[in-house]
C-alpha cells in the first residue's frame, strides 16, 4: 500500500445547496438497529459493558462483520511521516483499529483492537513486532482483541485506565502518563464521560516533522462526539476541552466511522455554515468510494462540529439558549452541550 502524507484536506467539489449534491444516494455508515449503543435505556448498557452478555454480543458483531465486509467497511490509506507509518484498520461495521510503526525499529503499537484476526493480519503484512496495546475504554468493540493478542505476541502489554474494566490489562496508566514504543511516544489524557475511565492517546509527531496524532476512541468523531454513558455534560465538555487544547494542525483518528451521519446531523443544527457544506460534500464522495473520512485536524473540527462549537453564539442562537444572568460560562456551554447532545440521540433514534 502507497502511504497518503497529510496535506490540507479539501473538497472535491464546490459546495452546493443544502443536503446532498444532486443524484447523490445517502449511504448510512451504520444499519438502523445494528449498533448496540443506541439510546435504549440503561439496562441494556449495563449488560453490554458489565456482562458476559456484552462479550457475547461482541462476538456476534465480529462474525457478522467478517461475513459482510472480508475486507472491511472501508479503504484505508496509510499516513506515513519518516519514521512513523499510520495505518487505519477497518474492523467491525464501521471502527478503526489502528496500527502504528515505528519503521526505523519495526516495533509497533496498536489502538483498540476490535478484531483480532484483522490487527494480526495487518501485522504480519507489514512484517512488524507488536509492543504495545493502547485501550481507550473496556468496550468490547475496542477492546475485545486483547486476549487473543496477548497469547499470540508474549511480550505485548497492554495500557489503559484502571478505572475502566479493561481485559488484560497489565500497565494502569495515569493522566498525562507517556509510554515510550521504539522512537514512539504517546502521552495518555484522562477524558472521563463516555465512559469512566474513557482515555485518548496522543502520539508525539515532533521527532519525526509531524503534528500530533490523537487517537481519540469514542471521545470524539469528525464531526460528532460519544454519548456520555458514565459522566454528565460538565465532565464531556471538560475532557472535550483537553483535546481542543492540542492545538490546530493535531491530527484526529477516530475509534468510528461516523462522518456522514454526524456531518449531516450538524448541517441541520448550522444551515449556513461554509465549512460544514464544504466537509459535508467531501465526505459523501468518499463514502461513495467506500473511502475513510480520517484523518481530520482539530482545527478543522471547530469550524463544524457542533460538540466544539459550544461557545458559538449562532449554534446558540439555532438551539434557542441564551446565556442566563450570572450564569457561568462554562456551565452555560455545558447546557449547550447537553442540548445538541439531546438533538443528536433523537436524531439517531429516527
Amino acid at each position: 500500500q502507497s502511504c497518503h502524507r497529510p496535506g490540507g484536506q479539501r473538497a472535491s467539489q464546490e459546495p452546493g445547496g443544502r443536503g446532498l449534491p444532486e443524484g447523490v444516494e445517502y449511504i448510512p455508515t451504520r444499519k438502523k438497529g445494528k449498533n448496540p449503543m443506541k439510546p435504549v435505556g440503561v439496562a441494556w448498557y449495563s449488560l453490554y459493558a458489565r456482562t458476559r452478555l456484552g462479550y457475547l454480543f461482541y462476538q456476534r458483531q465480529v462474525k457478522k462483520a467478517r461475513e459482510r465486509y472480508p475486507h472491511g467497511h472501508s479503504v484505508p490509506q496509510p499516513y506515513c511521516f519518516p519514521g512513523v507509518k499510520i495505518l487505519p484498520i477497518p474492523v467491525l461495521s464501521n471502527n478503526y483499529s489502528y496500527l502504528v510503526i515505528d519503521t526505523g525499529s519495526s516495533q509497533a503499537a496498536v489502538i483498540d483492537p476490535s478484531d483480532p484476526l484483522a490487527i494480526e493480519a495487518a501485522i504480519e503484512e507489514e512484517g512488524v513486532m507488536l509492543e504495545a496495546i493502547f485501550c481507550t475504554h473496556k468496550h468490547w468493540d475496542h477492546s475485545g482483541g486483547n486476549e487473543a493478542l496477548c497469547q499470540k505476541h508474549s511480550s505485548c502489554r497492554v495500557y489503559g485506565s484502571a478505572l475502566d474494566a479493561i481485559p488484560q490489562l497489565t500497565n494502569p496508566l495515569t493522566d498525562r502518563e507517556k509510554v515510550s514504543v521504539g522512537c514512539l511516544t504517546f502521552e495518555a489524557l484522562a477524558t472521563p464521560g463516555h465512559t469512566v475511565g474513557h482515555m485518548v492517546y496522543v502520539l508525539d509527531g515532533a521527532p519525526f516533522g509531524s503534528p500530533p496524532c490523537l487517537f481519540s476512541g469514542d471521545l470524539l468523531f469528525l464531526a460528532g462526539c460519544g454519548r456520555p454513558f458514565e459522566g454528565s455534560p460538565e465532565t464531556m465538555l471538560a475532557s472535550l476541552d483537553v483535546v481542543v487544547g492540542l492545538g490546530d494542525d493535531t491530527l484526529l483518528w477516530p475509534g468510528h466511522e461516523y462522518a456522514l451521519e454526524c456531518l449531516t446531523f450538524a448541517s441541520l443544527l448550522e444551515l449556513d455554515n461554509s465549512a460544514l457544506e464544504e466537509k459535508l460534500q467531501w465526505a459523501v464522495q468518499q463514502r461513495q468510494e467506500k473511502r475513510s473520512t480520517c484523518p481530520s485536524t482539530l482545527g478543522e473540527e471547530q469550524t463544524y462540529n457542533p460538540f466544539l462549537r459550544t461557545h458559538r453564539p449562532e449554534l446558540q442562537e439555532a438551539l434557542g439558549l441564551w446565556q442566563g444572568s450570572g450564569e457561568d460560562p462554562d456551565a452555560f456551554r455545558a447546557r449547550v452541550l447537553k442540548e445538541v447532545r439531546r438533538r443528536k440521540d433523537l436524531y439517531q433514534a429516527t
